[in-house]
């Protein structure tokens, strides 16, 4: 099973990520660890990322998820249909748990979070490109402030 936790900034990506692969025994790749030092720097300036900035980025995500046998687990915020399909066209089975929630709440997080190169200028922004899962896709939307072991119990339950 190849999966990837999407969502704006800050919607907890990565640390349901980790519990979903912990609790299925498989990989977990941030997609934090894949943007080039550019798009960090960029984005650490409170400069959003074009599509373009984006694309290889993307391609290196769905590259590590299709270089996954046996599964794996990956945060990457997949905001617009078209990311998704990038990432479908390296790994075409993959699920998607979008973890949705209200701006405020988000804004909260980002702005708590040190050491982080993302700054909250940029939460109104990713709202702004956010494009829901569409019915056609594989996926499961849960509500963000849930506890992380309830997000993952229902992701386990919803995509099996």
């Amino acid at each position: 099973m190849l999966i990837v936790v999407m969502g704006v900034t800050g919607c907890g990506k990565s640390t349901v990520g980790v519990a979903l692969a912990e609790r299925l025994d498989v990989p977990f790749g941030d997609a934090d660890d894949f943007h080039s030092p550019e798009n960090v720097a960029r984005m650490a300036a409170g400069t959003p990322l074009t599509d373009a900035d984006r694309v290889p980025w993307l391609h290196a995500i769905g590259a590590w998820l299709a270089s996954q046998p046996d599964g794996a687990v990956a945060s990457c915020s997949a905001l617009k249909r078209s990311y998704r399909d990038i990432l479908r066209e390296s790994a075409p089975g993959v699920s998607f748990v979008h973890l949705h929630g209200d701006r405020e709440t988000v804004r909260r997080r980002v702005s708590g979070r040190a050491g982080h190169f993302m700054p909250s200028s940029l939460v109104d922004s990713q709202f702004a490109a956010l494009e829901p899962l569409d019915p056609a896709e594989r996926g499961v939307v849960l509500d963000l402030d849930a506890p992380v072991e309830d997000l993952v119990e229902a992701a386990v339950r919803a995509l099996r």
